[in-house]
């Protein structure tokens, strides 16, 4: 009988020719055990994704109490659904006024497709604009707002009308015209290495948009949902978008995206074309349970309060260390900037090795990733601290 190891590389579809290999048997809080039931610390959180830690007990009942109600029913949008409207509603009470109209998808790379079809409509222009080491996903049309060639090459042709600007660099700003339909900007640049904007960057491009009368889409897919110590990263930096990309973090574990504007600029969709945007599963009432239920535990729980000092530790902990040139990020979103990729993937597997596990960039692969379940404690934070140091210096 073939091994899970054997049945993974012969029948599974590949991402890469150097996956991890490890084989997780369960996970809870803060770990994943393979099947020796060794633990592995998780400072990743399932890239972003796990936040309130593995296997919560709110989220779990949250989701037996629905599958034992009814699943899936009918293409969304159709019939009223109490997980869909309560979770709508939840999270239209925690937004600015404006951003009261949320389309519900299966992924943030989805949520961004929508958001472009959706600033198209509204606008009737055809330019998107994005920024230079910005990615909001993996399908075609998310693809085409990648700057990164090496990652578009081989998929060509893709979406037309696109073009980008530089994040933090103002005087990029001049390609934002009124021949744009939006601008696509993540609030911290996640895989160029946890960039956080500088000098109201985000202000400025806000008056811009304000001024072409080009939409203003905010991907917080993921430094959403309580990430950065706030619900929304967007909040640290008093901007207001007209579209917002939610994903990751928003389903405690589970699959889901969503779109978010005001119902003026929603209600687009709905007519000429009527069924403007369509999802089969978007919006899955058992996915939509466990969301509203990890919303109301971050909340209930007060998970956010202690980001900051979090950071903090992580920050004191390492600083100080010839090898790392620099962390950056915000909150529980950090990177951890070393020499070069070989250098990072050096201790990654070394880190591995120990019990610990992380992760690099995409636009910064010379940078280590540190974003842990919210819920991770000093103690978790020091020894995954001196774990890091320990290969850091073994390198050396």
């Amino acid at each position: 009988m073939l091994s899970n190891r054997q049945l993974f590389l012969s029948n599974q579809a590949q991402t890469s020719n150097f996956p991890l290999m490890l084989e997780i048997e369960r996970a809870e809080g803060v770990y994943l055990y393979d099947t020796s039931n060794k633990p592995y610390l998780d400072l990743i959180s399932g890239i972003s994704v796990s936040s309130l830690g593995h296997g919560n007990e709110a989220v779990k009942n949250a989701i037996k109490k629905q599958v034992d109600t009814h699943m899936h029913l009918l293409v969304y949008g159709e019939l009223i659904q109490q997980p869909q409207v309560h979770l709508a509603k939840r999270l239209s009470d925690l937004l600015p006024q404006n951003l009261s109209s949320i389309y519900f998808v299966n992924s943030g790379a989805e949520a961004t497709d929508g958001a472009m079809k959706l600033a198209k409509r509204y606008t009737g222009r055809s330019q998107i604009i994005a920024c230079k080491k910005g990615y909001h996903g993996s399908t075609h049309a998310a693809l085409s707002l990648n700057s990164d060639e090496y990652y578009k090459q081989a998929y060509r042709p893709l979406l037309p009308d696109i073009d980008f600007i530089e994040f933090n660099k103002e005087e990029t700003l001049s390609k934002i015209t009124d021949r744009t339909a939006c601008v696509f900007a993540e609030t911290i640049q996640g895989e160029a290495g946890c960039i956080t904007p500088e000098n109201n960057f985000l202000q400025k491009l806000r008056k811009k948009c304000d001024e072409t009368g080009a939409l203003l889409v905010l991907d917080e897919i993921q430094t959403g949902i309580g990430r950065t110590g706030k619900m929304f990263a967007f909040e640290h930096y008093n901007v207001h978008p007209d579209i917002l990309l939610l994903g990751k973090a928003l389903g405690a574990g589970m699959p889901i995206g969503a779109f978010i504007s005001s119902q003026k600029i929603m209600s687009s969709l709905a007519e000429n074309p009527m069924l403007g945007h369509l999802t089969t599963f978007g919006g899955h009432p058992v996915v939509c349970a466990a969301a509203l239920a990890g919303i109301n535990e971050l909340l209930d729980k007060n998970l956010m309060a202690d980001v900051k000092t979090k950071e903090t530790i992580f920050r004191e902990e390492l600083k100080d260390i010839d090898l790392i040139k620099k962390i950056s990020g915000k909150g529980l979103m950090l990177a951890i900037e070393l020499e070069n990729f070989e250098m990072n993937m050096s201790v990654i597997k070394s880190c591995l090795s120990d019990s610990l596990l992380t992760d690099w960039f995409l636009f910064a692969n010379n940078c280590m990733r540190v974003v842990p379940p919210l819920i991770i404690t000093e103690k978790e934070i020091k020894w995954a601290c001196g774990i890091i140091k320990k290969n850091l210096l073994h390198y050396s």
